[in-house]
């Protein structure tokens, strides 16, 4: 979803999903990858940012020059992100800032982020600004090597560093860690938006990455329904194949008719945002319903699989491991309910 001129393909938001969903259908950690740095990194910049802003970062994002991230999530600051400790002092010519991150996909790999600090302590959320940060890769020989990342055109800020990767449960593959910020000077002109936005423009850039996430989660499923689907159909048990089974049959149905459901409710987030609707409930409800799924049909292919689908010989193990993410990640379950109730309660009194 970025303009061509920005070196994007200048394809709408469902045109995004759809890749997402392939993606995951084989491996959620590239189509976190490619969900991170595109709803999360650039859509930020895309929305909020100035003009000159969007062609000094955008098109090396867009290109797959560098990978970026999102930087919102604190030791302190989980479902709560108005709890934002991270603070941005203004200095000459632009703001120190001082704090740290966590939980952040592509922190070691990634050069350019989108990051939330308080630039004014006394106004609670809306103290809360967000800036552009850039800073190296860690493993300057694959950059070297892969051609992505260290951009020497960058205005890498001394003071940023990233910790040490995450053993995940999930999305192992997907470079997660902390990122943290000691008087790290970002000029002025990496503002995102006008002071104390922050919060705000970043709840918006959640309510579009859910719809990602719910992308990514149909695919999970519908890919642990394929691969359970092709076991049962050639695994034979008892002088049949286990397909013949009708626990079987039912139990595959019910996952391919809630995976359409889910297809169905995550679409029409993302064409309710192409035509500049507002999608923020619809979002809400596709995460929650998509990502559920995910976790019931993979575990579903476990069982279906019987002892090899809890061996890496197959990939629905893997699936069962990276649909709980999919849970936690751009706001748990809970806070989905949350956002669905407001707005049921927002329509009563409308």
């Amino acid at each position: 979803p970025v303009p061509g001129k920005l070196s994007g393909m200048g394809r709408d938001y469902l045109s995004y999903v759809l890749v997402i969903e392939e993606l995951a259908k084989h491996d959620a950690s590239h189509a976190i990858t490619v969900s991170a740095h595109t709803t999360l990194a650039m859509s930020p910049i895309l929305a909020f940012g100035t003009e000159e802003q969007k062609h000094r970062f955008v098109p090396l994002l867009a290109s797959g020059q560098v990978l970026g991230g999102f930087g919102l999530t604190e030791p302190g600051a989980g479902s709560d992100s108005s709890g934002t400790r991270t603070r941005a002092v203004p200095t000459d010519g632009g703001y120190g800032i001082t704090g740290s991150k966590i939980f952040i996909t592509h922190a070691g790999v990634g050069e350019i982020f989108v990051v939330t600090a308080v630039t004014d302590p006394d106004a609670g959320h809306r103290g809360i600004s967000s800036f552009v940060v850039c800073k190296p890769t860690v493993d300057l020989n694959e950059a070297a090597r892969t051609g992505v990342g260290h951009r020497p055109e960058l205005p890498y800020s001394d003071g940023v560093t990233a910790g040490a990767r995450e053993d995940k449960l999930g999305w192992r593959a997907s470079d997660t860690r902390e990122l943290h910020f000691q008087d790290a000077l970002v000029p002025a002109d990496q503002r995102l938006g006008d002071e104390g936005r922050g919060f705000t423009n970043f709840m918006q850039t959640l309510d579009a990455g859910r719809i990602g996430i719910a992308g990514l989660s149909l695919g999970i499923a519908q890919g642990a329904l394929d691969t359970a689907l092709q076991y049962t159909a050639r695994r034979r048990q008892f002088n049949r194949p286990v397909w013949e089974f009708q626990d079987i049959q039912f139990g595959l149905a019910d996952l391919a008719a809630e995976v359409q459901a889910a297809r169905h409710l995550t679409y029409h987030a993302a064409w309710l945002k192409d035509r500049g609707r507002p999608f923020a409930r619809e979002a809400a409800m596709a995460k929650l319903v998509a990502a559920r799924l995910a976790g019931n049909a993979a575990r579903t292919a476990v069982q279906f699989l019987g002892g090899v689908g809890y061996t890496s010989d197959h990939p629905v193990e893997r699936m069962m491991r990276d649909a709980k993410a999919c849970e936690i990640g751009e706001g748990t379950r809970e806070i989905q309910r949350i956002v669905i109730a407001r707005h049921l309660l927002k329509e009563l009194h409308s």
